[in-house]
């Protein structure tokens, strides 16, 4: 469950905006703000059942983008790559000029960020 959590966290923040007020005002309550259906549902004056549907057409909404767009597997491929970098500055700091090491890390630190 923790994966999924985390999971439409990230699909999340790269696709939030797309959805609609409603369907991200469902996420935010459910995966940020930590509330039960049956408290969303209150909260919204609604059902739980339409606060369940309402979330899982959100959660499908957020993968499909995912699916055509692939921002977040792309992020991750990109994070592989940076840290395959810092392994060989880690493993080659001996022969590289302090100078480079030092911006090197510092720019690939921050890419991770």
């Amino acid at each position: 469950m923790l994966e999924k959590v985390e999971r439409i966290g990230w699909l999340f923040g790269l696709y939030g905006e797309l959805l609609t007020s409603k369907q991200q005002q469902l996420v935010k309550f459910y995966y940020f703000d930590d509330l039960s259906l049956a408290e969303i549902a209150v909260e919204l004056g609604v059902s739980r059942q339409a606060v369940y549907f309402g979330l899982k057409r959100s959660e499908e909404a957020l993968e499909t983008y995912e699916k055509r767009l692939g921002l977040l597997a792309e992020q991750k491929t990109r994070c592989q790559q940076v840290q395959k970098l810092l392994g060989l500055i880690t493993e080659y700091r001996d022969c590289l000029n302090p100078k480079f090491l030092d911006e090197a890390e510092r720019i690939l630190m921050e890419m991770l960020d």
